[in-house]
């Protein structure tokens, strides 16, 4: 497969997991009941503002190595940016699994929607909702990361190149018919 189209791939799949992630964050921190607010709900919201901030370095990165794949390739770049992109999208993954889908979050935000009732109820049920829907564009997003590295691998094994020298001196020879030949080394 051609680097600059995994690379276009994987721009793709991570502007799906923002547009989700947008749609998260506008649920958590814009459509948010404003009576009887609670830490569960700021935790939520900071957790989410990270993840898009992240996300967007992921995606710059992303775009960069778009550019930087484009014949001919400057597989430097493509790897600093790749090494960018797949940093910036370990930290989502971790805090996603851990601050938005750990089996303890989601129950402190049941309990907490069961406690305040009212709009909360509706905004969790919404919140639970938004954050199931990150997590197919997240998961395509770490596929489109592998095969990245997986066509960078390939390339760095197809530009093996090998260099012997063994030229001691430098053999110099007037040109034909100057009468005589002179012949000189010189190291």
């Amino acid at each position: 497969m051609a680097i600059d189209k995994v690379f276009r791939d994987l721009r793709t799949s991570l502007r799906r997991a923002n547009d989700r992630l947008q749609e998260l964050r506008l649920t958590v921190v814009e459509d948010r009941p404003m009576t009887n607010d609670a830490v569960v709900v700021d935790n939520l919201e900071y957790a989410v503002e990270d993840l898009a901030g992240w996300l967007k370095e992921a995606l710059d990165a992303a775009g960069a190595g778009v550019d930087a794949s484009q014949i001919p390739a400057d597989l430097d770049s493509v790897r600093r940016t790749l090494t960018t992109c797949q940093e910036r999208f370990r930290r989502i993954e971790e805090v996603y699994a851990a601050s938005l889908v750990s089996y303890e979050k989601l129950t402190d935000l049941a309990s907490f929607a069961s406690e305040r009732r009212g709009e909360w109820t509706p905004w969790v049920a919404s919140v639970k909702r938004g954050i199931d829907l990150c997590r197919y564009p997240l998961d395509e997003s770490r596929v489109r990361l592998t095969e990245c590295w997986q066509e960078i691998a390939e390339r760095v094994g197809m530009t093996s190149i090998s260099v012997h020298s063994t030229t001691i001196g430098q053999k110099i020879e007037s040109p034909a018919g100057a009468g005589e030949i002179a012949h000189e080394t010189i190291p």
